[in-house]
C-alpha cells in the first residue's frame, strides 16, 4: 500500500486564465516569451507588441539570435481565416522570417496552409502552429503548456546543428562577425574603452550607470541597429525607471518616435538597412553605428547626470 495521492490533470478554456486577448493574453506572452523559446528551441528576444501594419496591429514581434524578425500571432479561440489573412499581411509588411501562430485549436485548412508555406517558401522562412493549453490539478495554480503541432520538416536537424554551433561558438558567419568587429575597432579604436570588443557575437554593449543602462549596437542578417535596454536579470527595468523623466528630451535629441518600455527591458532604438554579411557594407554600417552610439552615450549620460 502507498499513501501517495494523485490528482487529475484538467484542461481549462484559455479564457479561464486570460479574459481578453489584446489586454491580457498578448501582454502575458510578451512578458513570458521564454515559454515560446522553449517550445521551438530558439532563444527569442522581445522587440515590440501591437505593432502597426497598415490598418492592423501584429500581436508580438521578437528577434532570434541572428537578428531575424519573428512574428507571433495569438488567439484565445479556434483559428479563423481572418487571422490567417492578417498573418500574411504582417509577414510582408514586417519582413518577418519566422511566424508563430498560437491558438487553443487549429482548423485543418489552417494546418494545411502552414504545411504548404513550410514546403513551398524559400529557405530561411519558418512557420509554426502552436497549440496553447491551460491546465491545473485541483485548486493548483494555472500552468501554461505550448505544444508545437506544425513546424518546418527539417527543423530538428537544423536545431541540432544550431545547438552544436552554439556549443562550439561557431556558425557559418561567426568568422565574418569576428572580422566585422575587428574592422570596427580598426576604424574607431576609441570604442574599445567603452565596451566594444572583438567577438563572434551579434551585439556590442556600452554600459552606463553601473550597468543599469545598456546601449547595444547590433548586426543582423538583413539590418543593423542600436537600442537601449536595462541591465540583466532583475535589473532589466532599471533603465526605464531612471530615464522615464527624460523621455521627451531624449526623443528630441535622438530622434526616436516613441518611448515605450517593453517587458524585456528594451526602451527605444533604430535600424540601419544594411547586412553585415556583405563586407562592402561594413564601412557604412560601422560609421553609422559608432556615430549613433556616441550620440546615445552623450544624450543618456547628460540625463543621468541631471538625475544626481
Amino acid at each position: 500500500m502507498t499513501d501517495i495521492k494523485f490528482g487529475r490533470l484538467e484542461d481549462l478554456p484559455l479564457r479561464e486564465a486570460w479574459k481578453h486577448e489584446a489586454l491580457q493574453f498578448t501582454p502575458w506572452l510578451a512578458e513570458n516569451i521564454e515559454h515560446l523559446s522553449e517550445a521551438i528551441g530558439v532563444q527569442l528576444d522581445l522587440a515590440g507588441t501591437e505593432v502597426a501594419v497598415e490598418t492592423f496591429s501584429a500581436d508580438i514581434l521578437a528577434r532570434d539570435l541572428d537578428g531575424n524578425v519573428v512574428l507571433i500571432e495569438n488567439q484565445l479561440e479556434q483559428t479563423d481565416h481572418t487571422h490567417l489573412g492578417q498573418i500574411m499581411t504582417y509577414l510582408a509588411g514586417l519582413e518577418a522570417q519566422t511566424v508563430i501562430w498560437i491558438a487553443p485549436a487549429f482548423r485543418e485548412p489552417h494546418l494545411s496552409a502552414i504545411r504548404w508555406l513550410n514546403e513551398h517558401t524559400s529557405d530561411g522562412f519558418s512557420f509554426f502552429a502552436i497549440k496553447a493549453r491551460v491546465v491545473r490539478i485541483g485548486d493548483s495554480p494555472y500552468a501554461p503548456i505550448f505544444e508545437v503541432i506544425e513546424k518546418p520538416s527539417a527543423w530538428e536537424r537544423s536545431l541540432t546543428q544550431t545547438r552544436k554551433d552554439a556549443e562550439t561558438g561557431k556558425d557559418a558567419f561567426s568568422d565574418v562577425r569576428t572580422a566585422f568587429w575587428t574592422r570596427y575597432l580598426e576604424r574607431h579604436p576609441e570604442a574599445e574603452a567603452e565596451g566594444i570588443k572583438v567577438q563572434r557575437g551579434w551585439n556590442g554593449y556600452t554600459r552606463l550607470a553601473d550597468g543599469d543602462v545598456l546601449i547595444s549596437v547590433w548586426i543582423g542578417e538583413r539590418t543593423a541597429g542600436i537600442y537601449v535596454r536595462g541591465g540583466w536579470g532583475d535589473r532589466k527595468h532599471a533603465a526605464a525607471d531612471r530615464l522615464e523623466s527624460y523621455a521627451d528630451i531624449l526623443a528630441r535629441k535622438l530622434g526616436f518616435e516613441s518611448y515605450k518600455p517593453e517587458p524585456n527591458g528594451h526602451l527605444f532604438g533604430e535600424r540601419f538597412p544594411k547586412s553585415y554579411q556583405d563586407e562592402n557594407n561594413w564601412p557604412e554600417i560601422i560609421d553609422w553605428m559608432e556615430e549613433r552610439r556616441k550620440l546615445y552615450v552623450a544624450a543618456i549620460s547628460e540625463a543621468l547626470e541631471a538625475e544626481q
